[in-house]
């Protein structure tokens, strides 16, 4: 197994395990507007996390290297930021600052589906 597939498979487990926290853990815990704020991330997180591995079984994988880092960048800062935000009071922590982070993060998912097109797919 590649590292790309690897990365993406940790990313997928991940989701769950975080979507399954939201779910029962967090549920009481956070208000219901941190906790729809959690599960857009767990949703976009999941979405991007399969995008990453359909990347690695395709033939063409080597040309949208451009296109898997994009996603795991937006992983990070998107979802990433959204966890933190959602969950930095019970951490003790401010960390307000990432707050203008989960936009870039955005901007990171929209990028790497635009990098598809700059594939030319046969057309056999």
């Amino acid at each position: 197994m590649n590292k790309e597939f690897r990365i993406a498979s940790i990313l997928g487990a991940l989701a769950i395990i975080l979507g399954a926290l939201g779910a029962h853990a967090l549920r009481d815990i956070l208000t219901p507007r941190e906790l729809e704020s959690f599960k857009t991330g767990v949703m976009y997180h999941m979405f991007h996390a399969l995008f990453m591995l359909i990347i690695t079984f395709s033939k063409y994988a080597n040309n949208l290297k451009p296109s898997y880092y994009l996603a795991l960048t937006g992983i990070i800062l998107f979802s990433g930021s959204i966890y933190l935000l959602c969950l930095d009071q019970y951490l003790g922590i401010n960390l307000s600052f990432l707050g203008p982070v989960t936009p870039i993060g955005g901007i990171a998912f929209i990028a790497a589906w635009l990098a598809l097109l700059q594939l030319k797919p046969s057309t056999n």
